[in-house]
């Protein structure tokens, strides 16, 4: 599912209000609000690019194994949310790709993983909200990761243009 949003139009409300606040104010007061306005049109985007990439972060998190991901295109910001596999759509997926993991499986390997700070936060956060420890946690989103894969690549070979993953600021 795709949706499309246009940031003009908040950068302009907030344009407005700033200038609504500052005719209270004296002609100083008025012609600062109007420099400030002027400038307001690429930080304003970014504020509201960094909001919508921590909400889609948010939603991730509680959609997995599905996800939201923000895309800028132009001046417009693309939500791309991929709902997770139905109950027929994993089945057809693990009839086509190899057996299921065994999550319950004793046998075990060790892995060292390099997290950002922030991520590493992120991740305890989430583990905590699902009543998990971290490595149960991280257990559970890689084997989710891999269970629609064959979907995901699919999904991957569909899309046109330019694509850009990562984090702007």
């Amino acid at each position: 599912m795709l949706g499309v949003m246009e940031l003009g139009q908040y950068v302009s409300d907030l344009q407005r209000q700033l200038m609504d606040a500052a005719e209270h104010g004296g002609d100083d007061t008025r012609a600062v609000a109007e420099r400030l306005a002027a400038g307001l049109d690429a930080a304003t985007r970014l504020v509201l690019l960094d909001a919508l990439s921590a909400a889609a972060g948010e939603i991730t998190r509680d959609l997995a194994p599905g996800s939201v991901d923000v895309r800028l295109r132009g001046r417009e910001v693309e939500f791309v949310v991929t709902q997770p596999p139905s109950e027929a759509d994993a089945e057809e997926a693990n009839a086509v790709t190899a057996a299921p993991v065994d999550l319950d499986d004793v046998s075990t390997s060790r892995t060292t993983l390099r997290l950002p700070d922030a991520l590493k936060a992120r991740v305890d956060e989430a583990a905590t909200a699902d009543g998990l420890s971290v490595n149960a946690w991280l257990v559970r989103a890689i084997a989710a990761a891999l269970q629609p894969k064959q979907r995901r690549s699919a999904q991957r070979t569909l899309r046109t243009g330019d694509s850009f993953a990562g984090w702007a600021r």
